[in-house]
């Protein structure tokens, strides 16, 4: 009855479809109706279903939130809907809300689909008065927890519903206390709470305008609206943003008969869990305060007890919570958060979740509850997240200990790490052969500042976003990053940079940084290595895991993942070193080698610069003839480490200005050289070379397969190496299986040219060392036209590769480099998107592109090889749309395939469990 309903909702108006319904009681729903009635309140039906002690009350669906956000109005019949089920409340209670004699209270909380704890507004002690405070501490015999609730509705209502600043009644609170020598709230006695309450009304009056409303419906319809307003809230916004959260979703509002644990000692409130929420560990395990309202625990006024403490305070209560508890855990079949009130002895139940947990706990539940029986390891898999993993995998920071923060850029490279800043790459080299640990900071980083990169512990940039290039080469080596950080003032020539407070960090001074939070500390902040790393590095195995069964249950999860996956997990790796980790970590293979990191290092560079200033024939065949070598040197080590598995090598593809000096540098340098009247030939010819080569747009430019086409050799070269090295392995008894793949092609006219240079090279090679190569060519489809006209290159190619990077890039119009640090935020924040497009695949457009190209290029090639190289292919989010686009396999960073294939096992267990569905 309940999962079809829909509204009906216009922008213009607030009217909706006449049988639409938007009240429900809490024994009219039940757990499945989140999107209509929020977690919270979906699962007050679903205790009040099960027979637990739920106070009674009634929920407003999401779908009311939503016709108020669009219109600025409340739908026109829910008024009427609401005065019915407060009726039929009032009945059920025997007492009327806000009664002068006996008034019955209410609560009104909010409650999205998804918890988003303490993001929106909650209102408790709705309906008392100044004319029905007195009727309340008549029923319950008690003055001071009367006066003690009106107090705390004030403050509430003030802050939540009325907009005023909640210090003002915190101070005005405090001032009562101090007057009273305490600083206990529990020792102010009625007379002081009563003066208190004249206080926060004289409070209320001063900053709104108005009196505290006495009206208690006018009470709930305000903080209806109030609560309404919390899902469009800058906070609530900002943890939807980091948890992925739908904007559009909206909230209910659970409006329930209040339950009391502020009447004294027999009374209280608490939090628990079934499990440990950190450890996963099983247990005893919250917090209960007595004489208190549910807001106390989370404020944090009044110290907590353990609740196992609770069954000395209240053995009744703590065994019935305890009966409760192992009740909706069996239930809800995994750990559960739970939220409780005890009334003068009597238990009630306030809430229930699926409790959030550690990326430790998860795994280590997942794994409890497969071997209790409760679930299978498929369930137990769906459970865990890639980004749990990643989270598991990295250096952390030590949590207990205190940090001075002076900074807060973006997460762009999860992990720990703690060195002396440095501020260029020669002296970060320079200071860790030394022996120092350096964090390398930059305003934003080049491909020139590699060597610094690898050098150091971690790298932190004023600017740049989680695809600058700093994030993209951190994330590939597994190392820390955090960039964007705006808020520091880098000055490299000083080498030093100032906080936002006037601070000074020098050169040599010590700091750290949190990749997985984006936080910069002063000092050293301790750090715990992580166990699963090891395990994954072969230096700690399963078995003798000490760490609470916790890479036991990482083991015993990848293994099923790898059993439940269809997609392939293959490598992005340039070198050996990127090969055998790989390998390690469980890539079935190099996805993409890029060339262009070959020629880096000094001495291969100006090998380079020989090729690019070569202006004749014979000096261009000179440059490329030195530089063979070295390429097939490289290929040899990377087949040897990839020994029967596919390694995809990409052909030079960025622009070749990135080979050279900094034109500004190089112009300063030429520039003082004819001042001295001694200049250099070799600079003039190099900065007559960047002049010829600078391009506006230069990513858009001379670059890919356009490289091959315009400068003779080139591509011949390359694949010469390849073949070579591949025929020296096969010689050698090795199986090497490498695949060519040609960057950057638009048409196929520029692939079939290619192709035809390489299968004569690959021929030549064939005939010169008897040795029989089947080596496979392919392209990347990054270009929007590529994808377009997938049925005609697949003419000309055995393989695609989907560079998503650039096929983002060029689907958005976004200049990569710039946009993060420039608009995103704002674009965020307006809700144009939920995440980064560079960061989890656009499913609309460049998704749209992936299974055009996907269908066409079937179409003509049936046995057409499909797979991802960018960085969304270690994604998890991302990874489940190439596994539903039905590509062969994905390719990310090394340190990512764990994750890459835990997700991509998710991925195809979601999809059986849809199709079965």
């Amino acid at each position: 009855m309940f999962s079809g309903v829909r509204a009906t909702v216009r922008q213009e108006t607030n009217t909706v479809s006449a049988e639409q319904k938007f009240v429900y009681d809490f024994t009219e729903g039940n757990k499945d109706l989140k999107d209509l009635l929020g977690g919270k309140g979906a699962n007050l039906a679903e205790m009040t279903n099960l027979g637990l002690p739920v106070p009674p009350g009634f929920t407003i669906t999401t779908e009311a939130c939503k016709v108020y956000l669009e219109t600025g109005d409340e739908p026109a019949q829910l008024r009427d809907e609401v005065s019915a089920h407060l009726a039929a409340l009032e009945q059920q209670m025997g007492k009327k809300l806000g009664d002068s004699a006996d008034p019955l209270l209410v609560s009104v909380r909010s409650g999205a689909k998804f918890s988003m704890p303490g993001m929106m507004d909650t209102v408790l002690n709705i309906g008392l008065s100044d004319a029905s405070v007195s009727g309340l501490a008549a029923q319950a015999g008690n003055d001071r927890f009367a006066w003690d609730s009106y107090r705390r509705l004030i403050q509430m209502f003030g802050k939540t519903v009325l907009g005023v600043e909640g210090e003002l009644f915190e101070d005005a609170l405090e001032a009562a206390k101090t007057a009273k020598g305490t600083s206990d709230d529990l020792d102010l006695d009625a007379a002081d709470l009563k003066a208190v309450v004249d206080t926060f009304k004289g409070i209320v009056r001063s900053h709104t305008g108005r009196e505290f409303p006495q009206d208690p419906r006018e009470q709930m319809d305000l903080a209806v609206h109030a609560v309404f307003d919390s899902w469009n809230s800058d906070r609530a916004k900002l943890y939807r943003r980091q948890e992925r959260i739908p904007g559009d979703l909206a909230t209910a509002v659970n409006i329930c008969s209040m339950v009391f644990g502020n009447l004294g000692a027999d009374s209280g409130t608490g939090v628990a869990f079934t499990r440990d929420p950190a450890s996963g560990h099983q247990g005893v395990y919250g917090d209960y305060l007595q004489n208190a309202q549910g807001e106390d625990v989370v404020a944090g006024i009044r110290n907590t007890v353990q609740l196992a403490d609770l069954e000395g305070l209240d053995k009744a209560s703590y065994d019935q919570l305890m009966s409760i508890m192992a009740t909706l855990e069996g239930h809800y079949r995994d750990l559960c958060d739970i939220e409780f009130t005890i009334e003068r002895g009597k238990l009630w139940m306030l809430q229930t979740r699926i409790g959030k947990r550690t990326a430790a706990a998860a795994f280590r539940i997942a794994v409890q509850l497969v071997d209790q029986g409760v679930i299978d390891l498929d369930e137990a898999l769906h459970r865990v997240t890639g980004s749990q993993l990643a989270q598991l995998m990295f250096p952390r920071f030590d949590e207990s200990t205190k940090a001075e923060r002076v900074a807060w850029g973006i997460a762009a490279s999860p992990g720990a790490a703690v060195g002396k800043a440095v501020f260029d790459s020669y002296t970060a080299v320079k200071w860790s052969r030394s022996g120092e640990q350096v964090i390398l900071v930059r305003r934003e980083t080049n491909p020139d500042d590699l060597d610094g990169m690898i050098a150091a512990e971690g790298i932190l940039t004023s600017r740049g976003g989680k695809t600058s290039h700093a994030a993209v080469v951190a994330r590939g080596m597994g190392k820390t990053c955090v960039c964007g950080a705006e808020e520091l003032e880098v000055d490299t020539k000083k080498r030093r940079f100032t906080t936002a407070d006037g601070r000074v960090v020098e050169e040599g001074d010590l700091i750290s940084i949190d990749g997985s939070t984006g936080r910069v500390y002063l000092g050293e902040v301790p750090v715990v290595p992580s166990p699963v790393v090891e395990y994954f590095e072969g230096t700690l195995h399963a078995g003798a895991d000490e760490d609470g069964g916790l890479v036991q249950a990482v083991h015993r999860l990848m293994a099923h993942a790898d059993v439940r996956r269809r997609l392939v997990v293959r490598a992005n790796a340039d070198n050996a070193d990127d090969a055998n980790r790989a390998r390690r970590y469980g890539g079935q293979g190099i996805g993409l080698c890029r060339t262009e990191h070959m020629f880096l290092g000094e001495e291969r560079r100006r090998e380079v610069e020989h090729l690019i200033l070569a202006d004749n024939d014979k000096d261009r065949e000179a440059a490329l003839s030195v530089l063979m070598p070295l390429q097939k040197g490289d290929f040899v080590e990377l087949f040897q480490a990839m020994d029967g598995l596919p390694v995809t090598v990409r052909l030079l593809d960025p622009p070749l200005h990135e080979f050279l000096p900094d034109i500004t540098e190089l112009s300063v340098r030429v520039a003082l050289a004819e001042a001295r009247k001694d200049p250099n030939e070799n600079d003039l010819r190099l900065l007559q070379a960047v002049h010829k080569l600078h391009e506006q747009n230069p990513m858009l430019g001379l670059r890919g397969v356009r490289l091959g086409l315009v400068i003779p050799g080139l591509f011949a070269m390359q694949v010469r190496a390849i073949a070579e090295a591949a025929a020296e392995r096969r010689q050698g008894g090795g199986d090497p299986r490498p695949e060519v793949m040609i960057p950057l092609v638009g048409t196929v006219q520029e692939l079939e040219i290619v192709r035809d240079e390489c299968e004569q090279v690959l021929a030549e090679v064939a005939a010169a060392t008897g040795v029989a190569l089947n080596i496979k060519l392919g392209t990347m489809i990054e270009l929007p036209r590529a994808a377009v006209t997938a049925g005609q290159i697949a003419e000309a190619a055995e393989f695609f590769s989907f560079g998503t990077n650039d096929l983002t890039q060029t689907v958005w119009g976004f200049s990569r480099d710039d946009v993060e640090a420039s608009f995103f935020t704002a674009y965020l924040e307006k809700g144009i998107f939920g995440v980064s497009p560079f960061e989890t695949i656009d499913r609309d457009g460049v998704g749209a592109l992936i299974k055009h190209a996907v269908r066409e290029g079937r179409a003509t090639r049936p046995d057409l090889k499909l797979g991802v190289c960018g960085e969304h292919g270690g994604d998890p989010d991302s990874v489940h749309f190439f596994h539903e686009a039905g590509l062969d396999y994905v390719s990310c960073s090394p340190f990512r395939i764990p994750v890459a294939r835990l997700e991509a096992g998710r991925a195809a267990i979601e999809t059986a469990g849809s199709d079965s569905r």
